[in-house]
């Protein structure tokens, strides 16, 4: 009797408590919640007295605007495709560089006001990842991580070598966004204005991504997740879901490149855009919990402030942070915040990035069987 209480009052039970009850609680209390971490973000994050621990070496207020902004937006697409819809995309990139050069050509060349640059930003990286996903979606696995690999190339290869995009130099000397609400985009020496840009969009990109997760697509696109197959023949059109994850996913990433990138530095070139990116907005993704909103924005702001924390340490500082990501990829390979479901698919070895073919094989799962023999 006393070890059936010692096991429900374990760490892990009191974990699932808390999530019971926050699901259980009334709406005006979640967001309530809500509204009050926004404020901690908008008031608390950016003080003084923070920075002395948060960044003792640079601008704090500039590196939560940049890269952990940047990081935060950009994690919350990628986890709409790979985190809900289970597609594993490696060019993600490409959809933030067509955003911020959608603000460069249409707002430099064509001299269009910034917010209609942004607007048609929006549209053209979506239409950007339908058509990517059109004729791709068809693949799985390693086959669908390729092509989206090679179409984050092409976009910066692209960029590079069209003379009229600026070519390998970029564009610089893109419009900001106009003052409003007493913020001056053109101060800066200011980043808070920056900041705040970046976090209400943060703040909007939350709201639809629960608001999905909650509906019939986010439903089918877990069912896609899980087992395609099964879906499919449970009547689920998933090829239209798995476009529409594609679509939202491009947008999101365009609008990072709009208001981070194009809009707010007023510099973009092709180098901006490589691989290496698409591959760090993916390890926030898995670092911080495949799928569960919290723990994303928690692996991306961790991933982007690692190395500016410990800027003392110069050129060491990159070998800490791989140290960091091994130890806790092998303690904790669900990540730091995992949703239940996801972190039940990893116990059971159905926890890839869209099919993949990295199983985590359990105790009781036929790979590890079929090793043991």
């Amino acid at each position: 009797m006393n070890l059936t209480k010692k096991k429900n009052s374990s760490p892990a039970r009191s974990r699932r408590d808390v999530r019971d009850i926050w699901a259980d609680s009334p709406w005006y209390v979640r967001t309530a919640i809500y509204v009050l971490l926004f404020l901690f973000a908008m008031f608390v994050l950016p003080s003084d007295g923070v920075k002395s621990f948060m960044s003792p070496e640079t601008d704090w207020v500039t590196t939560l605007w940049d890269p952990i902004g940047l990081y935060i937006l950009l994690a919350l697409g990628l986890n709409i495709v790979v985190g809900q819809a289970g597609l594993l995309d490696l060019g993600y990139v490409a959809f933030f560089a067509i955003g911020a050069y959608s603000v460069g050509v249409l707002g430099k060349i064509h001299h269009w006001g910034f917010w209609y640059t942004v607007v048609a930003a929006l549209l053209i990286a979506a239409v950007s990842g339908i058509l990517l996903g059109a004729p791709t979606l068809r693949l799985r696995g390693d086959y669908l991580a390729i092509v989206t690999l090679g179409f984050g190339e092409i976009i910066r290869i692209v960029a590079r070598n069209t003379d009229a995009i600026g070519g390998s130099q970029g564009i610089e000397g893109l419009p900001r966004p106009p003052a409003m609400f007493g913020l001056d985009f053109e101060n800066l020496l200011d980043a808070k204005p920056f900041y705040y840009l970046v976090l209400v969009m943060i703040a909007l990109v939350i709201i639809i991504s629960v608001r999905l997760n909650q509906s019939r697509v986010g439903r089918a696109w877990t069912a896609i997740r899980e087992d395609e197959d099964a879906a499919e023949l449970m009547g689920v059109p998933t090829f239209k879901f798995k476009l529409l994850a594609f679509f939202i996913g491009a947008m999101i990433g365009g609008l990072a490149g709009t208001g981070q990138m194009g809009g707010v530095q007023g510099y973009i070139q092709p180098e901006n855009f490589t691989f290496i990116l698409s591959a760090t907005i993916l390890v926030c993704v898995v670092f911080g919990g495949s799928g569960n909103i919290p723990g994303v924005i928690l692996g991306a702001f961790i991933i982007a402030w690692l190395p500016e924390r410990f800027r003392f340490i110069q050129e060491y500082r990159t070998m800490a942070f791989g140290v960091v990501l091994v130890a806790m990829m092998i303690l904790r390979p669900e990540g730091l915040l995992p949703s239940r479901q996801r972190k039940a698919e990893m116990k059971e070895g159905a926890g890839t990035l869209g099919a993949m073919g990295g199983e985590v094989a359990g105790p009781d799962t036929e790979a590890s069987v079929e090793v043991t023999k």
